[in-house]
């Protein structure tokens, strides 16, 4: 690899576009907007291309782990795994997550992140990009697509959001408040750094990001899906029922029967279901 340059991939000797590319795992180092080194992974996907969708092979997902989360956790690896029959994948620590540097900032600068990761999947050739995100991703792509939508390089083609929160701050549930005080106290971000492989930044949101809720409108007319579990410990039904609301006809929203928190509580036949979903508006939306 050479070179890092700001905001993209440091440099492969694969040629972009071509068979090589899209039929190698690759690892590498991004660099984000902001001086960041984000740890990233490019797996190929394993679905068989057809001349009744011939634009499919120019997709590619990158998804977006959860707090805690990184490219090696094995709740991650699965839901590759689940993924790349529908298309290839790109996952990427967060900052602060594994091997990434710098601090996490529990979704705020995060968004820099996932355009890091969008850029690259363009520079491999793909010319529709969906994003997938988990808990904290799941805002994070919110974020993304409000922020990046007139961008090319960066922006998306379609946006799944999975058992993300509408609102900061929120604190009314038990699993909740331990998450602001691994992210607020010292001894709880002690935790967070050899516990849970994860860095947090002491200081707090100077200023505010912008909410989900508040981000949502923004992303018309790009295809929106809001997957939520029935039995969601962190964040209740009001949560995926405001973003609903605020997406208005150009979200979807599905609540899923029995289903918990984020990547673990995933099944693999709802995974597969969002890449169908997936999938399909981000070619359309090409």
């Amino acid at each position: 690899m050479g070179a890092r340059t700001a905001g993209h991939v440091a440099r492969s000797t694969v040629r972009p576009n071509s068979e090589t590319t899209r039929r190698t795992s690759l690892r590498t180092i991004l660099t984000t907007d902001d001086g960041i080194a984000i740890d990233s992974v490019y797996d190929p996907g394993t679905v068989v291309y057809d001349a009744s969708r011939p634009s499919a092979d120019d997709l590619v997902f990158v998804v977006a782990h959860g707090f805690t989360g990184d490219v090696d956790k094995p709740h991650v690896r699965r839901v590759v795994e689940a993924l790349t029959p529908h298309a290839p994948v790109i996952t990427f620590s967060f900052r602060g997550h594994g091997a990434s540097g710098g601090r996490s900032t529990v979704g705020d600068r995060e968004v820099l992140d996932l355009a890091a990761a969008v850029r690259w999947a363009r520079e491999l050739g793909h010319t529709r990009v969906a994003t997938i995100g988990f808990s904290m991703g799941g805002s994070v792509v919110l974020r993304h697509a409000a922020l990046y939508g007139e961008e090319p390089a960066s922006g998306t083609d379609a946006v799944v959001s999975v058992s993300a929160p509408a609102r900061w701050y929120y604190r009314g549930t038990p699993p909740m408040r331990r998450v602001h005080w691994l992210v607020t106290r010292p001894e709880g971000r002690l935790v967070g750094r050899y516990g849970f492989r994860t860095r947090i930044h002491h200081g707090g949101w100077d200023p505010v990001p912008m909410s989900p809720v508040e981000a949502v409108p923004r992303i018309a007319p790009t295809p929106l899906l809001i997957v939520h579990g029935e039995l969601d410990g962190y964040f209740p039904l009001d949560h995926p029922r405001m973003l609903a609301a605020a997406a208005g006809d150009h979200g979807e929203l599905w609540l899923e029967p029995g289903m918990g928190h984020a990547e673990h509580a995933a099944a693999d036949p709802l995974l597969a279901r969002i890449g169908d979903w997936a999938a399909g508006r981000a070619v359309l939306a090409g």
